[in-house]
């Protein structure tokens, strides 16, 4: 396998959460746990930062991603904006600035889905 499809960025912007729940997170855990990728990493960006902060339903598919190896991400700069960094730290949510890490990703031609 090439390296550039070894490595899958589910980038979520989307803060409607059926559309997490039904795509985003489904995708991300079976996608990992059947070995269609060898590294996942969701990045919470955006609006998706509130709906994560928010709902325990959410949250709590968070942490069965981490516990089936799915980094998860988010923008340190949106979660400071809604007021979330502390939710996110108790979730074990790896916060830093992404604008970067996307740009580098993006450049890089490796694999992503924005949603």
């Amino acid at each position: 396998m090439n390296d550039l499809n070894k490595e899958l960025l589910i980038h979520w912007t989307n803060n409607d959460k059926e559309t997490a729940i039904e795509m985003v997170l489904v995708y991300a855990k079976t996608a990992k746990v059947e070995k269609w990728w060898e590294e996942i990493t969701l990045l919470v960006w955006g609006s998706s930062t509130k709906l994560v902060s928010e709902d325990l339903e959410i949250q709590d598919y968070i942490k069965e991603l981490q516990k089936s190896g799915v980094r998860v991400i988010a923008c340190k700069k949106c979660a400071e904006n809604y007021r979330v960094v502390d939710i996110f730290e108790k979730i074990n949510i790896e916060l830093f600035y992404t604008g970067k890490f996307l740009t580098d990703w993006l450049k890089s031609n490796k694999k992503i889905i924005t949603v």
